[in-house]
């Protein structure tokens, strides 16, 4: 079954929608033919995007949420099942990132990738699983982890720990669902590689007192150098939606770059070898 079939005149709800792969994600269900609501905390970026794809024809809602606030989730499911309609797909994308030494991040830092990171996803999750089990009808819930969460990378422990964490939450959930015998629930891990987003540009990174600021804004500079050669959202979206399509639990924006991350990581675990740090200054998974 296509995407199309799977997906046309649903609703869809994806944070983090306004910009990268959300937005890539809301272009391409809109261009399937579903409802998209496009919650972002940045309510002109949601704007915006609804009114680009209600001006092609498409169906857009743009909601302002803060994914931190779980209160602010459960308000956006309330209001998306009484205006709009039962959910059919939700994408937890909502995401931020961190560089510099783990011992220079500041505290502050350090709780908005995980407010924003991991129990962003868990507020959507407690918001609107409930009610999409309730509803019986076939949905799909979609977790944001990464590359980095099957790999190791130095000034990026903050983001690279949440992206494990997400990828866990989801291989459990999707455990959790089949033990209650929820078996209309599909729950999927969307891993992208590189793809065009400003994350790098808003990370956070470290203070100037006593902080190594030049380590973290190298690193900056590295993964904004992997950015120009990063793939399209659109073009991502359309790969995550086909593979979802054929029940695929890991969705993989770069099959076989994602894939040879993937396939590392499980080497290193199954010969029990200790992280090892390269030199070269661009990250590639096969060198992890």
């Amino acid at each position: 079954m296509s995407a199309r079939d799977l997906y046309s005149g649903g609703v869809a709800v994806i944070t983090g929608a306004g910009a990268g792969i959300g937005a890539g994600l809301a272009r391409h269900a809109s261009s399937l033919g579903m409802t998209v609501v496009l919650a972002d905390i940045d309510a002109g970026a949601a704007d915006a995007l609804a009114g680009e794809l209600n001006a092609a024809g498409g169906h857009a809602v743009p909601a302002v949420c803060d994914v931190r606030d779980p209160d602010s989730v459960a308000a956006l499911a309330e209001r998306v099942y009484a205006d709009v309609g039962p959910v059919r797909l939700l994408v937890n994308n909502a995401g931020v990132e961190q560089f510099g030494y783990l011992w220079d991040t500041p505290v502050a830092n350090w709780n908005r990738v995980v407010d924003v990171n991991v129990s962003g996803v868990f507020h959507g999750i407690r918001a609107f699983l409930p009610k999409m089990i309730e509803a019986g009808h076939p949905s799909w819930v979609w977790n944001l982890s990464s590359i980095g969460g099957v790999a190791v990378v130095p000034l990026q422990a903050p983001y690279i720990m949440s992206k494990h964490a997400v990828l866990a939450l989801t291989e459990c959930l999707a455990l959790e669902v089949a033990h209650a015998g929820h078996d209309h629930i599909h729950v999927q891990a969307v891993l992208p590689g590189a793809v065009v987003s400003n994350i790098f540009e808003s990370a956070g990174g470290v203070d100037g007192d006593g902080s190594d600021v030049e380590a973290a804004e190298s690193q900056r500079l590295a993964m904004l150098d992997i950015k120009a050669e990063a793939m399209d959202p659109v073009t991502a979206a359309q790969v995550v939606f086909d593979q979802a399509a054929e029940g695929r639990f890991y969705l993989l924006t770069q099959p076989d770059y994602v894939g040879a991350a993937m396939t590392e990581r499980a080497n290193v675990l199954a010969s029990q070898r200790a992280p090892i740090l390269r030199t070269a200054r661009r990250f590639d998974p096969a060198t992890q």
